[in-house]
């Protein structure tokens, strides 16, 4: 099955973290894959992803941040990602801004040329940087939503030569335990 490969990088990645480690709060959503925008060139993919992942609580010696682990399923078999990386909460009321940043692992093709255009377009590694960046608002003590941006690149760091990067844009909904 297409989401065996995803689904165990999602469960290796989580067991990164020590099970003592509770998680603070769950989210999930669902994204366009492979959006157009500056920090990106064409990957020949599309298509839609489903994103979820848990945050565990604030750590005061980070200056709040907290840690997060998460996976994105692509429902038309392009690539999906798996990561862990750390994120803060930048609040204004019951609006704030939520940036992070992080590394994910992936399933896309190791080897991939345009045919058209002769360019590669491939991710250039196995494992890339993941910036994101969220605008959200909560609407109770519990839940929240947030229009999400997640980007992932080698940022031509393991590989000089080419740099095509995804970008996925969505909405997410978050539960606090």
């Amino acid at each position: 099955m297409r989401f065996a490969r995803p689904l165990a990088m999602f469960t290796a990645v989580a067991g990164l973290f020590p099970a003592s480690a509770m998680a603070q709060e769950i989210y999930g959503g669902v994204y366009a894959h492979a959006v157009d925008t500056p920090f990106t060139f064409a990957t020949n993919e599309g298509g839609v992803d489903v994103q979820a992942g848990f945050r565990f609580a604030e750590i005061d010696a980070l200056g709040g941040m907290q840690p997060y682990v998460f996976g994105s399923a692509n429902l038309s078999g392009d690539t999906n990602f798996a990561g862990v990386g750390v994120g803060w909460k930048a609040e204004i009321g019951q609006v704030y801004l939520r940036p992070g940043v992080g590394l994910v692992v992936h399933d896309a093709p190791s080897l991939r040329v345009d045919p058209v255009t002769g360019f590669r377009t491939d991710l250039g590694s196995r494992v890339l940087f993941e910036p994101e960046l969220a605008l959200g608002v909560d609407l109770s003590d519990r839940w929240s939503v947030e229009a999400s941006w997640v980007h992932i690149s080698n940022a031509r760091l393991f590989n000089r030569d080419q740099n095509p990067g995804i970008d996925t844009m969505g909405l997410r909904v978050n539960y606090r335990m």
